[in-house]
Parts: structure tokens; sequence; C-alpha cells
């Protein structure tokens, strides 16, 4: 697993995003067939046939601050500022059908060789977008990963905050000994104790910022991940069709995109089918600095040649750790399903029921934690901070599994309905 980056500074005043449109990007905005805006215009996403294929850049930006503790009235002007807007949340998605893969980028990733003579923080990436705008950032992606990025899409935090209120607030389960962050110089005030919350959008972007509880920037952006799995889940159901005037009325108003939304309906179709996997851009450490550099290597094993392939076969000594957060005692049901596919270390811990989504997560065990996401129909979540040991994959069932994996509940009584890959999904996840 990839070494702890260094400790850092937090900015008192940068409010950072969680990607917002994300959940409504990478099913509803990426797949149009990009705009010319600017000098440098990006190429056009492919689609074959009805089937979209495209990568795209999704940044969350900071809120501007003209005086203390107070917005710009113009959230665009680069003049005047207490301090510039960086971009510290960075997702490169990339759609292949109805496979979609999502690499988290941190925010102190440098770009190209660090070079001693040039500025430390002008080199990280997220300083990009403020030196050379939206196309200078995605140039910088680019650089980083290797991959070629279609569109843009760029968000503010007042932005995110109405998709997720949009979309029903968001559901999060806090860590013990709870979090209470107060900044006054930032205008933050979040208390919560342990336990399960419903947060609407200015809770949830708050929390979503915060450390406590979580380790550093790399466990942020793995709980980061887990509430995009859940939000983006609920882009299928009426409710996230209900919030699509909420999520396309951004665009000029919180939202900087090069995409055309008027393509909407390209991917309605396949919304239903949208499968997720997450991960996070490898990194080492830069000796006698906070920036990082990006180990392509083993991006390539985690997610960039992988997206979209069919995992090899799943180790059949891999451990797994099913929490069972379902309500209805679905664990049961699926120890008895994996162990009669050859998994012979499963064990079953039993946690309140939750409304989380249902997800598969991993460190090391990828091909093993792909393929039980596959059979399962369950995003996969690949991060630095997931409680899981080498060679362990872990299954969240949260409430949603009595659904989307209702035939469990049979399998645990004793019952005879077909087992993992052959589940009936009687509604995704």
């Amino acid at each position: 697993m990839t070494a702890s980056p260094p400790t850092r500074r937090l900015s008192r005043l940068r409010a950072l995003q969680i990607g917002g449109l994300s959940l409504a990007a990478l099913s509803l905005g990426g797949f149009a067939v990009l705009g010319t805006p600017g000098p440098a215009p990006l190429r056009a996403a492919r689609v074959d046939g009805s089937v979209p294929h495209f990568t795209l850049l999704l940044a969350g930006r900071d809120i501007v601050y003209c005086y203390y503790r107070t917005p710009c009235k113009n959230q665009d002007q680069r003049t005047g500022l207490v301090q510039p807007p960086n971009t510290d949340t960075l997702m490169l998605v990339k759609v292949d059908g109805t496979q979609v893969s999502v690499l988290n980028i941190p925010r102190d990733t440098n770009v190209g060789e660090f070079d001693p003579q040039e500025s430390v923080a002008a080199q990280k990436v997220n300083s990009r977008y403020w030196s050379g705008g939206p196309v200078a950032l995605t140039r910088a992606v680019e650089t980083i990963t290797g991959e070629r990025v279609d569109a843009y899409v760029v968000v503010r935090t007042d932005y995110v905050a109405r998709v997720i209120d949009a979309l029903g607030g968001l559901d999060v389960t806090v860590p013990g000994g709870g979090i209470e962050w107060v900044d006054r110089a930032a205008g933050v005030d979040l208390r919560l104790p342990a336990g399960p919350h419903h947060l609407n959008g200015e809770q949830a972007v708050l929390f979503l910022r915060v450390r406590k509880g979580f380790g550093d920037d790399y466990g942020r952006i793995d709980h980061q991940k887990q509430a995009l799995t859940q939000l983006a889940a609920r882009l299928k159901s009426p409710q996230g069709l209900a919030a699509l005037p909420t999520i396309l009325g951004g665009i000029g108003n919180g939202v900087e995109t090069n995409v055309d939304p008027g393509l909407l309906t390209t991917l309605l179709p396949h919304l239903p089918n949208l499968k997720l996997a997450f991960a996070t851009l490898p990194t080492r450490a830069i000796p006698g600095t906070f920036n990082l550099a990006p180990d392509r290597e083993a991006l390539a094993r985690v997610w960039g040649r992988q997206a979209g392939a069919s995992a090899p076969p799943a180790a059949p000594d891999v451990m797994v750790r099913v929490v069972d957060a379902s309500g209805a005692n679905l664990g049961v049901g699926l120890e008895r399903a994996l162990r009669a596919l050859g998994y012979t270390r499963v064990t079953v811990e039993a946690a309140p029921a939750s409304r989380e989504a249902s997800q598969i997560f991993t460190g090391q065990s990828v091909e093993a934690a792909n393929e039980l996401a596959g059979a399962l129909g369950l995003p996969r979540l690949q991060g630095e901070r997931f409680p899981v040991s080498a060679n362990e994959v872990g299954i969240l069932l949260g409430a949603d599994a009595r659904v989307s994996l209702a035939a469990l509940a049979d399998l645990g009584r004793g019952g005879q309905r077909p087992l993992l890959s052959h589940v009936p999904q009687t509604e995704n996840p």
C-alpha cells in the first residue's frame, strides 16, 4: 500500500469541494460532445452508436473571498481576493459503456518532474486552475495520469450543497468520538456525535471536508467516494430524475464546463446499468516537500489499464470480511453463498442498520474485489484508509441490499436460490 504522505497544513479559508457534479456528471453530464470555449478546445468524446465512451475531469473549486468571511459577489473575479481559488478535489472519470471508473487525484500531486528551482506550490496540480483556467488544469491531469481527457466540469461548494439537497441529503456514520469542527474565520460550525446522521447539503459539504476521525487527505478522499456511491445510486431513482433541473441548472451558476447538457437523453437509458469503481492515484512523497509524485506503474495495476476490462477470477484464498448493516441479517446468506463458491475464509460482523450504500472495499486485493463487485453488482472502492489488510476484501451491506440482494434472505434461511453471480437484481443499488 502506498505510504502515507507527510501531514499537511490546513488552509483556513479554503472550502474544499467534493466534486459535487461528479454524482451528476459521471452519470449525466460527461457523455456530451464537447463545446469549444476559449482558444484551445478539447477533443470530442467518442460515442459508438448509443454507447458512451469518454473521460471527464471533475474538479471542486474553492469559494473566493474578498474580505474576512465575506465571499466575493462575483465568484469569477481574479483580483482583490483574500486567497486565490484552488481545486483541492480532483476526479478523473472514465466511462466505457456502463462501466464508470473514478480516479481521485490528491491535491498535492506534482505536475511533471519536480523542479527544485521552481515554486513548490506552483507545481501542485491544485494550483493549475488559478494559473491557467480549466484547460490548463485538464492538461495537467493528462500529464499526471497519461490519460486523454475529453471534457471538464468545475463546481463550487454552493452548487454541491444544492445538488445534495435535491437528491435527498446524505446518510453518514460519524466515527467514535464524534466530530466538532468550529472555525469562525472560515464560517464553519459542525458538531456531530458518533453514530448515524442524515445531513442536509450544507452539513454534508462540511462533513466531506473534515479530516478528524478519517486520518489525512487520503482518508477524506475515501469517505468522499462513499458519499458519491450513495448519491450516484439515487440518480437511478425517480428522486434522481426529479433532481435533474437542479443538477443541470447549475451551469453558469456554480458550474463551469465545456459539456453540452443538451445531450442528456444520450445517457438516460444507461443509468440503471451503470457500475462504479473508485480508486486513488498511487503516489510517492517527494523528499523535502509536501508534493507527491504519481506512481504510474501502480496506477496501471489499480485503475488505468484495468478500467473497463474483465477481471480475472478471484484468488480462492482471499479473506472476505462482511459487515452486515442491512438490518435484515443478509450477511448469513452472503457467507453461505461465498463459501459455496470456494471462499474458505469468510467472516461476518453485525452492525447497526445503515442507509449508506452497499459496496466492496479493498486495499491491494483489487482483482478479487473486482470479481466480487461484478458478481454482486456493487461499486468497488479502493483507497488508502479502508480497514482491510493485505489479501482481504470487505463487503458492506447497507439497507439498500434488502432490495438489490433480496435473494440473500432466502439463502440465510437455508433456501435454494441461485448463488452470488446469479442472484437476481430486482433493483440496482
